[in-house]
């Protein structure tokens, strides 16, 4: 007898709600299927079966509150069948396929896709049905949250069948395509293992949503059509209910101007409708989210860059030619911040719970945008680096994120950020903080304007900047103290030199 246990749940979790069972008492289940789902508040997690056999028992039924390493289930021996096999014949002809003289079938699966990434949408499809594929030829072209991730092919063959199609929402276990005819010899164990990942789809129509959820939607008298499940199948998690009950209110302000406008005949056969890509709407999702959690306030003021652009322009050359990558103004304005949030250090830091979390170093986030839309790569203990390092980091993340090319542990962990708007010719603006961090500060273009200047009108570069902040943990006090440090170290760039 085997037992089916709670796994690990994740730091500071100690108990989850049986969300959803995918067998019942009596079902043979292969190694590794999927047995059930558990929700803590946080994630959502799926438990595998620890040994093939028959589920005889199930402890802990949908709904309970279990602890970790609680039993869920038993598991007896016997009775098993393997985990892509769902009748007899399949099984009796698993043995042809070994004698090495027929060609095999290779399952194309998701490939990893980073940390805490558990799904992604397939965007498009290089090869067709009936098309000869050779090894590692890129098959098709997969998008997450934050980066693309293109699958190359396992085996040589032809490409008999694509089960995710353009559009289809996979998970990080998924099967994407079958390559026929594939040419050497494929593993039996992986791909009975990869063909049981699908059971709990073929019985997605009839899983409930997750009985948690239920309870709070009867709670607050909504019903299942005014949320949208996040979980397995689409089904509602209690999570969903929670961000459609927070959405609600702004929803029913905006509904007077919601609907869409009456389109004439002629106007609509000059639209053109085009969906989000994930990218864009995970861009959405925490630009509001971030607007209704933070109590965000953004303060300004104006820089003379007289004194740094004559510093650049007298060692530019000299810089590149020792350093090898050309000196920006982004070094300058990174080295001002550190100086300032070492002052103000509250900036530099986030909320957590009831507690305030202060950070001790600095993961610089600069702003950088792409094709695709805005992505934030971190400069790690950017306080612990010379000039030459931040420029060199600045420019292989942004050749890294304009290709695509950024992991997700290269976009997380950032404690500030800086955007710089300038470069588009962005005059004036009022960044939106990235969260969970306190504080971002907006560079504009720099635009030469009359300035009094002892008692003369002289004309000087100039540019705006502009810091956005949780008013929840940075006064105004700090606020405008962080940005006149930044003002002064910028307009007598020793001062950073000497710390002052």
């Amino acid at each position: 007898m085997t037992e089916v246990r709670v796994p690990t749940l994740g730091e500071s979790v100690t108990e989850a709600t049986v969300a959803t069972w995918f067998k019942k008492p009596g079902d043979a289940v292969a190694v590794d299927e999927m047995l059930c789902e558990l929700e803590t508040d946080k994630v959502t997690v799926e438990v595998p079966s620890p040994a093939a056999g028959t589920l005889s028992e199930i402890v802990a039924p949908e709904g309970e509150t279990v602890g970790v390493d609680a039993l869920l289930a038993q598991i007896s021996a016997g009775d098993a069948k393997p985990a892509g096999d769902t009748d007899a014949p399949k099984a009796d002809a698993a043995p042809k396929a070994d004698a090495g003289d027929a060609p095999q079938a290779v399952d194309v699966m998701v490939p990893t896709l980073g940390e805490s990434v558990t799904e992604a949408t397939v965007s498009t499809w290089f090869k067709k049905v009936g098309d000869t594929v050779a090894q590692d030829e890129m098959l098709c072209e997969l998008e997450t949250d934050k980066v693309s991730v293109e699958v190359p092919s396992p085996a040589a063959g032809v490409l008999s069948e694509i089960i995710a199609t353009e559009g289809t929402t996979v998970d990080a276990t998924a099967k994407l395509a079958v390559i026929g005819g594939a040419s050497g010899a494929a593993s039996s164990a992986p791909a009975a293992k990869d063909e049981a990942s699908p059971a709990p789809a073929a019985s997605g129509k009839d899983v409930e949503d997750a009985p948690s959820a239920k309870k709070l939607m009867a709670e607050k008298g909504m019903s299942a059509d005014q949320v949208t499940g996040s979980g397995r199948d689409g089904r509602i998690m209690k999570e969903d209910v929670m961000k459609a009950i927070a959405s609600a209110p702004a929803a029913t302000a905006a509904a007077p101007s919601a609907p869409r406008a009456p389109v004439s005949a002629d106007d609509a056969s000059r639209e053109e409708r085009v969906k989000m890509t994930r990218l864009r709407q995970t861009i959405a999702k925490r630009l509001k989210d971030s607007q209704n959690t933070a109590a965000m306030l953004t303060t300004y003021n104006e820089v003379d860059m007289t004194e740094v652009m004559a510093l650049r322009n007298e060692y530019k050359d000299l810089f590149l030619k020792k350093h090898g990558v050309k000196l920006g103004f982004m070094s300058f304005f990174t080295k001002a911040c550190i100086h300032a949030l070492r002052e103000v250090p509250e900036v530099n830091a986030e909320i957590d719970g009831t507690d305030i979390v202060y950070k001790n170093f600095v993961h610089m986030g600069i702003a950088a945008g792409t094709p695709t839309g805005l992505v934030v790569p971190v400069i790690r203990d950017a306080d612990a680096m010379s000039f030459a390092g931040i420029e060199k980091a600045i420019a292989e993340k942004g050749a890294r994120a304009r290709d695509g090319k950024l992991s997700m542990a290269e976009m997380q962990g950032g404690t500030f950020t800086i955007s710089n708007g300038g470069v588009y010719g962005s005059l004036m603006s009022s960044p939106i903080l990235n969260p969970p961090q306190s504080g971002i500060l907006g560079m504009h273009k720099i635009q030469d304007r009359p300035m009094a200047i002892n008692g003369q009108v002289v004309i000087r570069p100039m540019m705006y900047l502009a810091l956005s902040y949780d008013h929840r943990i940075v006064d105004g006090k700090g606020a405008v103290t962080f940005l006149v440090r930044v003002k002064e170290a910028l307009e007598d760039p020793r001062r950073l030199l000497m710390d002052l």
